[in-house]
């Protein structure tokens, strides 16, 4: 079958940064009209990210629409239109302690984070983003606050980050993955020291999954859109991955088609096909 006489999808899902987004972190004119073509013909859209329900807020923004969403690399499933955390998936706190003292033996000098998520989006009655004193951010956020190495891992987290500067984050895996042995799944997004761990077999594949369970989808009608190695467990669940032309030549090699950079309106040419 040729791309282009592929079926028209009965559910499309999209990673967020470097993929749906340009580089100025805006959804485009472009992308936002292919979007809303597809909504109006009633297929569901949703949003498969590394993001925590508390950083949906902007994309619902640009988008002028409010999905489902699978947040934390498949840890949670989000409903951005009621706020409302659906499931979610954690590790527990003698994993974590494990897991901590694993990764500071394996990368010396890492700092630790742990992502945690309440009933909503902005539940404030405990920090969702902890650190370490000695985590350095990857990127700007604004929501941290730093703690003793002991409270990043008191308490049950979607999410346990761990940062080492001046590192690449393929190497990070590298040097982890055959110690952590199957008690967490450890991922990417970006390849600037920067690893993710989630419960074992939780990644964006286990919550694209449960979403298109709920809506009565079954993967092979699935178009899915990703960039990085976070992206390759959903990339290959969906009857047809897409790889951004600025992707990771790992999610590349995952994918079933490679399109145009997020800086080029990747996402809205392949829509175009059916939503124009």
């Amino acid at each position: 079958m040729t791309l282009l006489h592929l079926p028209k999808p009965r559910l499309v899902a999209t990673d967020v940064d470097g993929t749906l987004i340009d580089p100025h972190e805006r959804v485009t004119a472009r992308t936002k009209a292919a979007v809303d073509a597809l909504i109006s013909d009633g297929v569901p859209f949703v949003l498969a990210t590394g993001r925590p329900p508390r950083w949906i807020d902007p994309v619902v923004d640009g988008l002028g629409y409010a999905p489902l969403c699978v947040c934390g690399n498949g840890a949670v499933l989000y409903d951005s239109a009621t706020d409302k955390v659906l499931t979610s998936h954690t590790l527990d706190v003698p994993t974590l302690s494990w897991l901590a003292d694993v990764a500071e033996r394996a990368l010396p000098g890492c700092g630790l984070a742990a992502e945690r998520v309440g009933a909503t989006a902005h539940d404030a009655v405990t920090p969702q983003f902890v650190s370490s004193p000695e985590y350095v951010h990857a990127w700007l956020n604004p929501d941290d606050t730093a703690v003793a190495r002991h409270e990043v891992i008191d308490a049950p987290a979607i999410k346990m980050l761990i940062r080492l500067a001046g590192a690449r984050s393929g190497d990070m895996v590298a040097a982890l993955a055959p110690l952590v042995d199957g008690r967490a799944d450890i991922t990417y997004s970006t390849d600037h020291g920067l690893i993710e761990l989630s419960a074992p077999g939780v990644t964006k594949a286990s919550g694209l999954a449960a979403l298109a369970e709920r809506l009565g989808v079954e993967h092979s009608s699935v178009v899915a859109f990703g960039d990085m190695p976070n992206d390759i467990p959903m990339l290959t669940l969906a009857g047809h991955g897409v790889a951004m032309g600025n992707a990771h030549a790992e999610a590349i090699a995952a994918a079933d088609e490679v399109t145009a950079a997020n800086s080029d309106d990747g996402v809205a040419q392949v829509l175009e096909r059916w939503w124009s």
